[in-house]
Order: structure tokens, then sequence, then C-alpha cells
């Protein structure tokens, strides 16, 4: 098989390009049909100009329209439960966020927001032990959630972007209700008291929520504080992981907005 420089190409491509038919440039340079096919097959992919695919859309890029909404709770499922990889022989990375088999609505709540906010890229779940990963695949992935990076969330620093803060503060119980539905729970406690010589059982409901990373666990109590939801820090050992919210008025407010993973 003759192998052809890469410069060699550019003439080929410029006539191409501007509208000459493959057999014409084929005849004119002396190079087989096929090859002229598939450095103009090879030449639109990399212009994502094949025919019949759309051009991806990116809110960062070219401005177009992002459901904020459904990336503020994306972006609290990726804070918690997800991570963005790209693998040699893919060509672009994927955002896959982990959901447990237990938690069904979740996922279904995970997949929607992927649609809504990347509306031009495939959803799929692939299915694990226990859980299953939505996934979806994008080049704009770095654009959207630039707090990707090498290592573990809780090992760099994660700081949110003028762009995402105005998202959240546009809409932070989505941003509470993707961080609650990947590192959060809602639980019921309960303690005894002495009543009047009789020992009673009292039960109160309380949201958790754990995660290692300072940064992390920051940007959700700044949230809470925002929307007026008193919390406080449950150390474990020496090391403050757990949010709690127990405050009666606090969990209405959480009941209302959030509510129990399903």
């Amino acid at each position: 098989m003759t192998q052809h420089d890469p410069a060699v190409r550019h003439k080929p491509l410029s006539l191409l390009r501007s509208g000459h038919r493959n057999a014409d440039v084929a005849r004119e340079l002396n190079v087989p049909l096929g090859t002229i096919g598939y450095w103009l097959h090879v030449d639109r992919d990399k212009r994502n100009a094949c025919p019949g695919r759309p051009l991806p859309r990116c809110p960062r890029c070219d401005s177009s329209a992002l459901d904020e909404s459904a990336y503020a709770y994306l972006l609290g499922l990726y804070l918690g439960d997800g991570h963005i990889i790209q693998y040699s022989q893919h060509r672009a990375p994927s955002l896959m966020i982990t959901c447990a088999e237990s938690w069904p609505g979740l996922m279904d709540a995970c997949e929607t927001a992927m649609r809504a906010v990347l509306p031009d890229n495939s959803v799929c779940r692939v299915r694990r032990t226990g859980c299953r990963n939505v996934k979806v695949y994008s080049k704009h992935l770095w654009c959207l959630f630039p707090q990707h990076g090498p290592g573990k969330k809780h090992e760099r620093r994660i700081v949110l972007e003028t762009w995402q803060q105005e998202i959240v503060d546009a809409h932070p119980w989505d941003l509470i209700r993707g961080l609650i539905h990947s590192d959060g729970c809602r639980i019921t406690n309960w303690t005894t008291r002495t009543v009047a010589g009789e020992r009673k059982r009292y039960e109160y409901p309380r949201y958790l929520f754990t995660n290692k990373s300072d940064d992390i666990r920051k940007l959700y109590t700044d949230t809470l504080s925002e929307v007026g939801v008193q919390w406080s820090v449950l150390a474990r050992g020496s090391d403050p992981f757990n949010v709690s919210v127990a405050r009666r008025a606090s969990v209405a407010l959480m009941d209302a907005h959030v509510g129990p993973k399903y």
C-alpha cells in the first residue's frame, strides 16, 4: 500500500472543499479514488461536517441555550458520584454518573438532566455490579465541567467558575438536590425520653451529606445558607465529613425542594 505524506493531502483537500468531485480530483492527481474518498471523510469528521451529523452545540463555545436548572442538578451529581474520562480508542471524553440499582428514579432523573444539558448527544446506561453508570460522550465536557482534573476530587481544589456560580445562585435547590442524590440521604433518627415517669420514643427526620472534599462541602453549606437552611457538622473522628440538617423548619424546606431518593 502506498503511504502518502500528510503534506500531499493539502492540494486534494483544497480542491474537495471548493466543490470538485472526488473522481475529478483522483484523475488529476493520480491518486486512487478510494484514497480520495477516505481523505475527504477524515477531513469532514475533524471539522464535524460529515453529512447527516448535526454540529454539537456548546453553551460555552457558541453561546447556544443551556437548561440551567438541569445543569445545576447535573453539576451536583458530577461533584458527588461523577467523573470524566477519555479512553484512547474514543474520540470524545465521557461523563459517567454512578447510580445504585436501588434508586431507579435517580437514574431516570440523571438521564433526563444529561439529555437536557447535552441535547445533541446520546445517553446510555452501562450495567455494573449493584449499580449502573449513566453515561454521555461529548467533546465539550471540558467546557461544561472545568472542575475536571487528575486525581481524586478531595485531593485537588474545586472552585466554581463565575458563570457556574451565577447558575447556582439562580437555581440553588437544583444543585442541593443533585448533591443529596449523589452523596446524601434522608434518614429517620430516634431517641427516648422519660415523660411523666414513662419512657417514650420520638422519631425525627434528618438530611445527611457526606463528602471528603472540603471545597465541595463548603459549596453545599454555602448554598444551604443562601436558601435559609440551618445545618451543622458531625465529625467522624476528627474529620468533619458529615453535614447534618435536623431542625424541623429546615427539614421541611428540604422535603419541599429535595425529598428522599427513590
